[in-house]
């Protein structure tokens, strides 16, 4: 198929007259986080493009890339996704979510008090759990009270208990300025993780492919460095 694709693309990509329906598998995060900021750009440059997305299957990437048809992956790699190709859109770090009436909401949190208050993992942030288990290992667990796949649950008690909601920072930065909740950095030592980008080798050159993977690149880049910015944090080191 993108041997066919590449036949038919023109030496010289024009994004203006290309029609081609993009395929990406992606996380729910990256759905809610990356993606929607970076259409805008593309939809600009290529109006008549369509994009269809597929839930990202980590134990399957390889084959969502070789043979269900996904033109691009975006996701933080857990494993070798040998012979596929990737790059890096940007580090990204961990912070916390508290309400404004939490007992720590004016003041520092230290590494007690995140292990003694209540916790909320969601599933959209991406394997964010083990690592922090790594980061913690050989200290006491932490009280876990609600596990769940939407954010929307957590939100929904974080006035009635005291909760700790540890995400994504990015993720963080919008959920806190659409629900006014506080965000606060981990009082201990995290190494920020890579959001990427993965391909299949046979699109490494198709001339629709580079432009997607370069608009997806700039765009992703400039959102989470401008959060990082926004938000006084620098996610080149661990929090």
């Amino acid at each position: 198929m993108e041997s066919l694709r590449q036949l038919l693309s023109p030496a010289e990509f024009d994004p203006k007259s290309c029609a081609q329906t993009f395929t990406i598998a992606t996380t729910d995060y990256a759905m809610q986080t990356i993606l929607p900021f970076a259409l805008p750009r593309i939809y600009q440059e290529a109006p008549n493009v369509a994009f269809e997305f597929l839930p990202l299957q980590h134990e399957r990437l390889v084959d969502q890339l070789t043979y269900d048809g996904a033109d691009l992956a975006i996701c933080r790699l857990i494993r070798s996704v040998e012979p596929l190709q990737s790059e890096v859109l940007g580090r990204v770090g961990v912070l916390c979510l508290l309400s404004r009436h939490h007992p720590l909401a004016q003041q520092s949190m230290t590494l007690q008090d995140y292990l003694d208050f209540p916790h909320a993992m969601i599933a959209i942030s991406d394997g964010v759990k083990a690592l922090l288990d790594q980061a913690l290992e050989g200290l006491p667990s932490r009280r876990m009270v609600l596990r769940a796949y939407h954010l929307e649950a957590a939100l929904a008690i974080i006035d009635t208990m005291p909760l700790i909601i540890t995400v994504p920072a990015d993720l963080a930065y919008l959920v806190a300025e659409r629900y006014d909740l506080v965000v606060k950095p981990l009082p201990f030592s995290f190494t920020p993780f890579d959001y990427s980008m993965i391909w299949h080798p046979r699109c490494e050159h198709s001339p629709a492919q580079e432009w997607l993977r370069s608009m997806v690149k700039e765009e992703c880049s400039k959102l989470i460095a401008k959060r990082v910015e926004d938000m006084g944090l620098d996610e080149s080191r661990p929090d």
